[in-house]
Protein backbone atom coordinates (compact mmCIF):
# COMPACT_ATOMS: atom_id res chain seq x y z
CA UNK A 1 0.00 0.00 0.00
CA UNK A 2 1.07 3.52 -1.03
CA UNK A 3 0.37 6.45 0.50
CA UNK A 4 -1.14 9.25 -1.83
CA UNK A 5 1.78 11.98 -0.94
CA UNK A 6 4.32 8.88 -1.56
CA UNK A 7 2.28 7.96 -4.99
CA UNK A 8 2.29 11.13 -6.26
CA UNK A 9 6.15 11.88 -5.45
CA UNK A 10 7.10 8.60 -7.14
CA UNK A 11 4.55 9.62 -9.95
CA UNK A 12 6.15 12.78 -10.83
CA UNK A 13 9.50 11.85 -10.67
CA UNK A 14 8.06 8.81 -12.91
CA UNK A 15 6.57 11.62 -15.64
CA UNK A 16 9.66 13.51 -15.31
CA UNK A 17 12.00 10.98 -16.63
CA UNK A 18 10.05 10.07 -19.00
CA UNK A 19 9.00 6.44 -17.59
CA UNK A 20 5.63 7.38 -16.64
CA UNK A 21 2.25 5.10 -18.50
CA UNK A 22 -1.14 5.02 -17.54
CA UNK A 23 -3.59 1.85 -17.85
CA UNK A 24 -7.08 3.28 -17.97
CA UNK A 25 -9.92 0.61 -17.31
CA UNK A 26 -13.93 1.23 -17.46
CA UNK A 27 -13.88 3.00 -14.49
CA UNK A 28 -12.14 6.00 -15.85
CA UNK A 29 -14.68 6.64 -18.77
CA UNK A 30 -18.11 5.90 -16.52
CA UNK A 31 -17.82 9.63 -15.48
CA UNK A 32 -18.72 10.46 -18.84
CA UNK A 33 -21.33 8.31 -19.03
CA UNK A 34 -20.16 4.89 -20.35
CA UNK A 35 -20.65 1.60 -19.31
CA UNK A 36 -18.46 -0.98 -17.21
CA UNK A 37 -18.17 -4.43 -18.10
CA UNK A 38 -21.18 -5.71 -15.94
CA UNK A 39 -23.60 -2.90 -16.80
CA UNK A 40 -22.17 -3.77 -20.42
CA UNK A 41 -23.59 -7.43 -20.42
CA UNK A 42 -26.67 -6.78 -18.13
CA UNK A 43 -29.02 -6.95 -21.04
CA UNK A 44 -27.61 -9.91 -22.82
CA UNK A 45 -27.66 -11.46 -19.59
CA UNK A 46 -31.05 -11.42 -18.90
CA UNK A 47 -31.69 -12.44 -22.73
CA UNK A 48 -30.68 -16.03 -21.55
CA UNK A 49 -32.03 -15.48 -18.02
CA UNK A 50 -28.39 -14.88 -16.32
CA UNK A 51 -28.49 -12.99 -12.91
CA UNK A 52 -25.60 -11.24 -13.79
CA UNK A 53 -24.91 -9.74 -10.06
CA UNK A 54 -24.73 -13.31 -8.56
CA UNK A 55 -22.33 -13.73 -11.17
CA UNK A 56 -18.56 -13.37 -10.95
CA UNK A 57 -16.58 -14.54 -14.65
CA UNK A 58 -18.32 -12.39 -17.31
CA UNK A 59 -16.28 -13.55 -19.94
CA UNK A 60 -18.17 -16.53 -19.09
CA UNK A 61 -21.72 -14.62 -19.64
CA UNK A 62 -20.25 -13.17 -22.89
CA UNK A 63 -19.68 -16.76 -24.04
CA UNK A 64 -22.66 -18.14 -22.90
CA UNK A 65 -24.51 -15.14 -25.24
CA UNK A 66 -22.44 -15.82 -28.48
CA UNK A 67 -23.17 -19.63 -27.42
CA UNK A 68 -26.76 -18.92 -27.47
CA UNK A 69 -27.39 -16.82 -30.74
CA UNK A 70 -24.45 -18.96 -32.53
CA UNK A 71 -22.90 -15.68 -33.25
CA UNK A 72 -21.70 -12.41 -32.07
CA UNK A 73 -24.26 -10.17 -33.75
CA UNK A 74 -26.02 -9.45 -30.21
CA UNK A 75 -22.39 -8.31 -28.75
CA UNK A 76 -21.14 -6.13 -31.73
CA UNK A 77 -24.53 -4.45 -31.72
CA UNK A 78 -24.39 -3.59 -28.13
CA UNK A 79 -20.80 -2.68 -28.31
CA UNK A 80 -21.56 0.13 -31.28
CA UNK A 81 -24.76 1.41 -29.29
CA UNK A 82 -22.98 1.84 -25.77
CA UNK A 83 -19.95 3.24 -27.10
CA UNK A 84 -21.21 5.66 -30.25
CA UNK A 85 -23.49 7.39 -28.25
CA UNK A 86 -22.18 11.37 -27.81
CA UNK A 87 -20.14 11.93 -24.33
CA UNK A 88 -18.26 14.86 -23.07
CA UNK A 89 -15.08 13.90 -21.63
CA UNK A 90 -14.12 13.89 -17.97
CA UNK A 91 -11.66 16.10 -16.04
CA UNK A 92 -9.52 12.90 -15.01
CA UNK A 93 -8.89 12.03 -18.64
CA UNK A 94 -8.52 15.62 -19.50
CA UNK A 95 -5.35 15.97 -16.52
CA UNK A 96 -4.01 12.52 -18.10
CA UNK A 97 -3.64 13.65 -21.29
CA UNK A 98 -2.64 16.89 -20.75
CA UNK A 99 0.02 15.29 -18.46
CA UNK A 100 3.48 14.61 -20.59
CA UNK A 101 3.19 10.97 -20.75
CA UNK A 102 3.99 9.36 -23.46
CA UNK A 103 2.18 5.84 -23.00
CA UNK A 104 -1.12 4.86 -22.85
CA UNK A 105 -3.19 1.62 -22.68
CA UNK A 106 -6.66 0.91 -22.25
CA UNK A 107 -8.98 -1.93 -22.10
CA UNK A 108 -11.79 0.03 -23.37
CA UNK A 109 -13.56 0.32 -26.67
CA UNK A 110 -14.08 4.06 -26.10
CA UNK A 111 -12.40 6.74 -27.79
CA UNK A 112 -12.05 9.48 -25.05
CA UNK A 113 -8.28 8.82 -24.29
CA UNK A 114 -7.17 9.69 -27.95
CA UNK A 115 -10.04 12.65 -27.86
CA UNK A 116 -8.32 14.11 -24.97
CA UNK A 117 -5.10 13.75 -26.39
CA UNK A 118 -6.21 15.60 -29.71
CA UNK A 119 -8.14 17.97 -27.55
CA UNK A 120 -4.56 18.99 -25.58
CA UNK A 121 -3.22 19.47 -29.15
CA UNK A 122 -1.15 15.98 -29.10
CA UNK A 123 -0.95 13.31 -31.60
CA UNK A 124 -1.68 10.47 -30.58
CA UNK A 125 -0.73 6.64 -32.11
CA UNK A 126 -2.95 4.40 -32.30
CA UNK A 127 -3.08 0.86 -31.63
CA UNK A 128 -6.18 -1.27 -32.10
CA UNK A 129 -4.48 -3.97 -34.37
CA UNK A 130 -1.27 -6.15 -34.19
CA UNK A 131 -0.15 -4.99 -37.73
CA UNK A 132 -0.21 -1.35 -36.38
CA UNK A 133 2.49 -2.37 -33.92
CA UNK A 134 5.62 -1.78 -36.55
CA UNK A 135 4.64 1.34 -38.16
CA UNK A 136 4.84 4.61 -36.32
CA UNK A 137 2.99 7.55 -36.75
CA UNK A 138 4.56 10.61 -38.10
CA UNK A 139 5.47 13.35 -35.15
CA UNK A 140 3.41 11.46 -32.66
CA UNK A 141 3.12 12.73 -28.77
CA UNK A 142 1.70 9.36 -27.34
CA UNK A 143 1.00 6.17 -28.25
CA UNK A 144 -2.25 4.38 -27.40
CA UNK A 145 -2.82 0.69 -26.94
CA UNK A 146 -6.40 -0.55 -27.00
CA UNK A 147 -5.61 -4.27 -26.43
CA UNK A 148 -9.38 -5.25 -26.39
CA UNK A 149 -9.85 -3.53 -29.02
CA UNK A 150 -12.10 -0.22 -30.59
CA UNK A 151 -15.91 0.72 -31.15
CA UNK A 152 -15.16 1.11 -34.81
CA UNK A 153 -14.40 -2.73 -34.71
CA UNK A 154 -16.79 -4.46 -32.60
CA UNK A 155 -16.84 -7.62 -34.46
CA UNK A 156 -12.68 -7.57 -33.32
CA UNK A 157 -13.03 -6.65 -29.72
CA UNK A 158 -11.84 -8.84 -26.81
CA UNK A 159 -14.77 -9.75 -24.50
CA UNK A 160 -15.89 -13.91 -24.83
CA UNK A 161 -13.95 -16.63 -23.06
CA UNK A 162 -12.96 -17.67 -26.70
CA UNK A 163 -11.85 -13.85 -27.24
CA UNK A 164 -9.36 -14.49 -24.13
CA UNK A 165 -8.42 -18.32 -25.31
CA UNK A 166 -7.67 -16.77 -28.66
CA UNK A 167 -6.05 -13.76 -27.78
CA UNK A 168 -2.58 -14.37 -28.35
CA UNK A 169 -3.38 -15.53 -31.89
CA UNK A 170 -5.51 -13.12 -32.97
CA UNK A 171 -3.61 -10.17 -31.35
CA UNK A 172 0.10 -11.58 -31.55
CA UNK A 173 3.10 -9.14 -29.42
CA UNK A 174 0.46 -7.01 -27.49
CA UNK A 175 1.02 -8.97 -24.50
CA UNK A 176 4.59 -8.96 -25.05
CA UNK A 177 4.59 -4.78 -25.92
CA UNK A 178 3.11 -4.79 -22.34
CA UNK A 179 5.62 -6.98 -20.48
CA UNK A 180 7.86 -4.60 -22.11
CA UNK A 181 6.27 -1.69 -20.61
CA UNK A 182 5.57 -3.02 -17.50
CA UNK A 183 9.30 -4.17 -16.81
CA UNK A 184 10.63 -0.76 -18.26
CA UNK A 185 7.92 2.33 -16.95
CA UNK A 186 5.85 3.04 -14.01
CA UNK A 187 2.08 2.59 -14.49
CA UNK A 188 -0.69 4.09 -12.86
CA UNK A 189 -3.78 1.97 -13.32
CA UNK A 190 -7.03 4.10 -12.70
CA UNK A 191 -10.93 2.73 -13.03
CA UNK A 192 -9.81 -0.82 -13.04
CA UNK A 193 -10.46 -3.97 -11.58
CA UNK A 194 -7.65 -6.37 -11.86
CA UNK A 195 -9.86 -9.08 -13.08
CA UNK A 196 -8.79 -9.27 -16.55
CA UNK A 197 -6.99 -12.67 -17.35
CA UNK A 198 -4.81 -10.98 -20.31
CA UNK A 199 -3.48 -8.54 -17.17
CA UNK A 200 -3.11 -11.50 -14.58
CA UNK A 201 -1.52 -13.56 -17.10
CA UNK A 202 1.18 -10.59 -18.00
CA UNK A 203 2.08 -9.73 -14.22
CA UNK A 204 2.64 -13.80 -13.80
CA UNK A 205 5.01 -13.78 -16.51
CA UNK A 206 6.75 -10.87 -15.13
CA UNK A 207 6.75 -12.01 -11.79
CA UNK A 208 8.20 -15.44 -13.40
CA UNK A 209 10.94 -13.60 -15.17
CA UNK A 210 12.33 -10.94 -12.38
CA UNK A 211 10.71 -12.58 -9.30
CA UNK A 212 10.67 -9.48 -6.66
CA UNK A 213 13.08 -7.40 -8.57
CA UNK A 214 9.87 -5.99 -9.95
CA UNK A 215 9.13 -2.28 -11.01
CA UNK A 216 6.93 -0.23 -8.85
CA UNK A 217 3.80 0.17 -10.30
CA UNK A 218 0.69 2.07 -8.88
CA UNK A 219 -3.19 1.71 -8.88
CA UNK A 220 -6.23 4.05 -7.24
CA UNK A 221 -8.88 2.22 -5.50
CA UNK A 222 -11.70 2.96 -3.47
CA UNK A 223 -11.83 1.90 -0.13
CA UNK A 224 -14.29 0.29 1.94
CA UNK A 225 -16.57 2.07 3.45
CA UNK A 226 -19.16 1.32 5.88
CA UNK A 227 -21.82 3.42 5.42
CA UNK A 228 -22.13 1.84 1.94
CA UNK A 229 -22.16 -1.98 3.45
CA UNK A 230 -24.99 -3.50 4.51
CA UNK A 231 -24.35 -4.08 8.25
CA UNK A 232 -21.29 -4.80 10.37
CA UNK A 233 -20.71 -8.25 9.19
CA UNK A 234 -20.89 -7.34 5.46
CA UNK A 235 -18.61 -4.23 6.06
CA UNK A 236 -16.51 -6.55 8.10
CA UNK A 237 -16.41 -9.41 5.14
CA UNK A 238 -15.70 -6.80 2.40
CA UNK A 239 -12.79 -4.85 4.02
CA UNK A 240 -11.23 -8.28 5.12
CA UNK A 241 -11.13 -9.40 1.22
CA UNK A 242 -10.06 -6.13 0.17
CA UNK A 243 -7.01 -6.64 2.47
CA UNK A 244 -6.36 -9.61 1.32
CA UNK A 245 -6.74 -8.48 -2.27
CA UNK A 246 -4.48 -5.13 -1.77
CA UNK A 247 -1.81 -7.86 -0.32
CA UNK A 248 -1.77 -9.98 -3.57
CA UNK A 249 -1.46 -7.16 -5.63
CA UNK A 250 1.64 -6.23 -4.23
CA UNK A 251 3.08 -9.30 -5.49
CA UNK A 252 2.89 -8.09 -8.32
CA UNK A 253 4.85 -4.58 -7.80
CA UNK A 254 1.38 -2.82 -7.50
CA UNK A 255 1.29 -0.49 -4.93
CA UNK A 256 -2.68 0.46 -3.53
CA UNK A 257 -3.78 4.25 -3.04
CA UNK A 258 -6.69 3.99 -1.11
CA UNK A 259 -9.36 6.56 -1.47
CA UNK A 260 -12.36 7.13 0.29
CA UNK A 261 -14.64 8.92 -2.62
CA UNK A 262 -14.12 8.59 -6.31
CA UNK A 263 -13.65 12.70 -6.11
CA UNK A 264 -10.28 12.63 -4.16
CA UNK A 265 -9.40 10.80 -7.45
CA UNK A 266 -9.44 13.90 -9.20
CA UNK A 267 -7.82 15.46 -6.69
CA UNK A 268 -4.78 13.47 -6.61
CA UNK A 269 -4.58 14.20 -10.57
CA UNK A 270 -4.74 17.63 -10.49
CA UNK A 271 -2.10 17.89 -7.39
CA UNK A 272 0.57 15.88 -9.98
CA UNK A 273 -0.35 18.36 -12.90
CA UNK A 274 0.41 21.06 -10.27
CA UNK A 275 3.95 19.20 -9.36
CA UNK A 276 4.42 18.54 -12.93
CA UNK A 277 4.18 22.30 -13.92
CA UNK A 278 5.60 23.60 -11.15
CA UNK A 279 9.24 22.63 -12.53
CA UNK A 280 8.04 24.19 -15.58
CA UNK A 281 9.13 27.98 -15.41
CA UNK A 282 8.22 31.23 -17.28
CA UNK A 283 10.17 34.00 -16.94
CA UNK A 284 8.40 37.45 -18.03
CA UNK A 285 9.46 41.12 -18.79
CA UNK A 286 11.54 43.34 -20.97
CA UNK A 287 13.79 46.18 -20.44
CA UNK A 288 15.36 49.03 -22.53
CA UNK A 289 15.33 51.74 -19.76
CA UNK A 290 18.27 50.75 -17.35
CA UNK A 291 17.60 52.99 -14.27
CA UNK A 292 17.24 52.96 -10.35
CA UNK A 293 20.84 50.59 -9.95
CA UNK A 294 20.13 48.62 -12.25
CA UNK A 295 22.50 48.82 -14.93
CA UNK A 296 22.55 47.27 -18.47
CA UNK A 297 25.59 44.59 -16.59
CA UNK A 298 23.88 44.18 -13.70
CA UNK A 299 20.84 43.61 -15.40
CA UNK A 300 22.37 41.01 -17.50
CA UNK A 301 24.46 38.97 -14.73
CA UNK A 302 21.30 38.52 -12.86
CA UNK A 303 19.19 37.24 -16.20
CA UNK A 304 22.22 34.96 -16.68
CA UNK A 305 22.24 33.87 -13.60
CA UNK A 306 18.94 33.26 -12.78
CA UNK A 307 18.67 30.84 -15.83
CA UNK A 308 21.68 29.10 -15.38
CA UNK A 309 20.98 28.44 -11.82
CA UNK A 310 17.18 27.24 -12.92
CA UNK A 311 18.60 24.74 -15.26
CA UNK A 312 21.43 23.75 -12.96
CA UNK A 313 18.07 22.62 -10.33
CA UNK A 314 16.36 20.60 -13.35
CA UNK A 315 14.07 23.60 -14.16
CA UNK A 316 12.61 23.99 -17.55
CA UNK A 317 12.96 27.66 -18.04
CA UNK A 318 10.58 29.36 -20.74
CA UNK A 319 11.47 32.40 -22.73
CA UNK A 320 9.11 34.79 -24.67
CA UNK A 321 12.36 36.36 -25.89
CA UNK A 322 11.40 39.57 -23.73
CA UNK A 323 13.71 42.86 -24.80
CA UNK A 324 16.64 43.47 -23.15
CA UNK A 325 16.45 40.17 -21.14
CA UNK A 326 15.66 37.38 -23.66
CA UNK A 327 19.58 37.02 -24.92
CA UNK A 328 20.37 36.70 -21.44
CA UNK A 329 18.15 33.71 -20.37
CA UNK A 330 18.73 31.65 -23.20
CA UNK A 331 22.78 32.13 -22.55
CA UNK A 332 22.14 31.31 -18.89
CA UNK A 333 20.32 28.35 -19.99
CA UNK A 334 22.21 27.00 -22.64
CA UNK A 335 25.69 27.50 -20.95
CA UNK A 336 24.69 24.89 -18.31
CA UNK A 337 23.07 22.88 -20.49
CA UNK A 338 26.23 22.28 -22.09
CA UNK A 339 27.99 21.87 -19.52
CA UNK A 340 26.03 19.53 -17.53
CA UNK A 341 22.94 18.06 -19.17
CA UNK A 342 24.52 16.49 -22.23
CA UNK A 343 22.79 18.70 -24.69
CA UNK A 344 19.10 18.08 -24.25
CA UNK A 345 17.87 21.56 -25.00
CA UNK A 346 14.42 20.48 -25.17
CA UNK A 347 14.66 19.20 -21.56
CA UNK A 348 15.69 22.74 -20.31
CA UNK A 349 15.26 25.39 -22.52
CA UNK A 350 11.84 26.38 -24.62
CA UNK A 351 11.72 29.57 -26.48
CA UNK A 352 8.44 31.31 -27.42
CA UNK A 353 8.91 34.37 -29.52
CA UNK A 354 5.77 36.25 -30.58
CA UNK A 355 4.49 35.83 -34.22
CA UNK A 356 5.90 39.12 -35.79
CA UNK A 357 3.77 41.18 -38.82
CA UNK A 358 0.70 40.86 -37.89
CA UNK A 359 -0.53 44.71 -39.40
CA UNK A 360 -3.96 45.08 -37.70
CA UNK A 361 -3.59 46.01 -33.93
CA UNK A 362 -6.57 44.44 -32.69
CA UNK A 363 -5.99 41.08 -34.39
CA UNK A 364 -2.22 41.22 -32.81
CA UNK A 365 -3.70 42.26 -29.53
CA UNK A 366 -6.12 38.86 -29.41
CA UNK A 367 -3.48 36.88 -31.14
CA UNK A 368 -0.90 37.57 -28.59
CA UNK A 369 -3.04 37.29 -25.55
CA UNK A 370 -3.75 33.36 -26.61
CA UNK A 371 -0.21 32.86 -27.61
CA UNK A 372 0.50 34.40 -23.62
CA UNK A 373 -2.54 32.07 -22.41
CA UNK A 374 -1.06 28.95 -24.11
CA UNK A 375 2.96 29.84 -22.35
CA UNK A 376 1.33 30.19 -18.91
CA UNK A 377 -0.87 26.81 -19.50
CA UNK A 378 2.21 25.39 -19.90
CA UNK A 379 4.16 26.39 -17.05
CA UNK A 380 3.52 26.51 -13.02
CA UNK A 381 5.86 29.62 -12.39
CA UNK A 382 5.87 32.62 -13.63
CA UNK A 383 8.98 35.03 -12.32
CA UNK A 384 8.43 38.79 -13.69
CA UNK A 385 10.97 40.72 -14.36
CA UNK A 386 11.58 44.66 -14.82
CA UNK A 387 8.73 45.48 -17.76
CA UNK A 388 9.23 48.78 -19.44
CA UNK A 389 9.53 49.37 -23.51
CA UNK A 390 9.73 52.43 -25.40
CA UNK A 391 6.77 54.04 -26.71
CA UNK A 392 5.83 55.22 -30.50
CA UNK A 393 7.69 58.31 -29.34
CA UNK A 394 10.92 57.15 -27.93
CA UNK A 395 9.86 57.59 -24.08
CA UNK A 396 9.77 55.10 -21.23
CA UNK A 397 6.49 52.59 -20.66
CA UNK A 398 4.88 49.81 -19.55
CA UNK A 399 5.32 46.78 -20.64
CA UNK A 400 1.30 45.64 -20.41
CA UNK A 401 2.06 42.55 -22.27
CA UNK A 402 4.04 41.53 -18.91
CA UNK A 403 1.16 42.74 -17.35
CA UNK A 404 -1.41 40.90 -19.10
CA UNK A 405 1.20 38.04 -18.34
CA UNK A 406 0.20 38.38 -15.17
CA UNK A 407 -3.56 38.57 -14.93
CA UNK A 408 -3.40 35.20 -16.85
CA UNK A 409 -1.26 33.68 -14.66
CA UNK A 410 -3.05 35.10 -11.69
CA UNK A 411 -6.30 33.73 -13.15
CA UNK A 412 -4.61 30.18 -13.94
CA UNK A 413 -3.74 29.80 -10.35
CA UNK A 414 0.19 29.82 -11.75
CA UNK A 415 2.96 30.43 -8.75
CA UNK A 416 3.78 34.06 -9.14
CA UNK A 417 7.15 35.43 -8.08
CA UNK A 418 7.62 39.00 -8.77
CA UNK A 419 10.48 40.78 -8.05
CA UNK A 420 9.57 44.15 -7.28
CA UNK A 421 13.11 45.61 -6.62
CA UNK A 422 13.84 45.27 -10.81
CA UNK A 423 11.22 47.86 -10.85
CA UNK A 424 8.27 49.39 -13.69
CA UNK A 425 5.63 46.64 -14.26
CA UNK A 426 7.50 43.78 -12.01
CA UNK A 427 6.92 46.36 -9.19
CA UNK A 428 3.13 46.96 -10.07
CA UNK A 429 2.85 43.32 -9.95
CA UNK A 430 4.49 43.57 -7.04
CA UNK A 431 2.19 45.63 -5.12
CA UNK A 432 -1.03 43.44 -5.94
CA UNK A 433 0.57 40.89 -4.86
CA UNK A 434 1.85 41.89 -1.45
CA UNK A 435 -1.87 43.27 -0.80
CA UNK A 436 -3.01 39.76 -1.52
CA UNK A 437 -0.48 38.52 0.91
CA UNK A 438 -1.28 40.79 3.58
CA UNK A 439 -5.43 38.55 3.12
CA UNK A 440 -3.54 35.52 3.17
CA UNK A 441 -2.86 34.17 -0.36
CA UNK A 442 0.66 33.44 -1.96
CA UNK A 443 1.45 32.30 1.62
CA UNK A 444 4.86 30.65 -0.25
CA UNK A 445 6.18 34.17 0.50
CA UNK A 446 5.97 34.56 3.38
CA UNK A 447 9.72 34.97 4.30
CA UNK A 448 10.64 36.58 0.97
CA UNK A 449 8.47 39.16 0.49
CA UNK A 450 10.70 41.89 1.79
CA UNK A 451 13.58 40.49 -0.28
CA UNK A 452 11.67 40.79 -3.36
CA UNK A 453 10.90 44.11 -2.87
CA UNK A 454 13.96 45.49 -1.66
CA UNK A 455 17.20 43.21 -2.54
CA UNK A 456 19.51 44.58 -5.05
CA UNK A 457 22.29 41.81 -4.27
CA UNK A 458 21.64 39.52 -7.39
CA UNK A 459 22.85 36.20 -5.74
CA UNK A 460 21.10 36.71 -2.45
CA UNK A 461 17.91 37.66 -4.87
CA UNK A 462 18.54 34.01 -6.74
CA UNK A 463 18.70 31.83 -3.49
CA UNK A 464 15.54 33.34 -2.51
CA UNK A 465 14.03 32.55 -5.97
CA UNK A 466 15.26 29.17 -5.81
CA UNK A 467 13.95 28.84 -2.01
CA UNK A 468 10.18 29.73 -3.24
CA UNK A 469 10.47 26.93 -6.16
CA UNK A 470 12.18 24.54 -4.19
CA UNK A 471 9.17 24.75 -1.64
CA UNK A 472 6.39 24.03 -4.41
CA UNK A 473 8.03 20.77 -5.60
CA UNK A 474 6.48 17.74 -4.14
CA UNK A 475 9.41 15.48 -5.68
Amino acid sequence: MATKKQFIREYVKAIRNGNAAVFGGAGLSRASGYVVWKELLRPLAEDISIKIDEEHDLTEIAQYVKNKSGNRASINTTIIEAFSKDVNSNENVDILTRLPIYTYWTTNYDCLIEEGLRTANRNADVKIDFKQLSSTKRDRDAIVYKMHGDVNHPADAVLTKDDYVQYDRKHPLFRNVLQGDLISKTFLFIGFSFEDPNIDSVFGQIRLLLDENIRNHFCIMKNVVKDECKNDEDFGYKKARQDLWEQDLSRYGIQTVFVDDYSEITDILKQIEEAVLANNVFISGSIEFFENGWTKELVGDFVYKLSKRLVENNYKVTSGYGFGIGSWVINGALDEIYHSHFRHIDEHLCLRPFPQGIKDSDDRKRQWKKYRECIIEENGVAIFLFGNKKDSDGNKADATGCLEEYEIARDMKRVIIPVGCTGDVAAKIFTFVEEDHRKGEYRYLDDYISILKEEMDVDKLIDSILAILNSQRIA
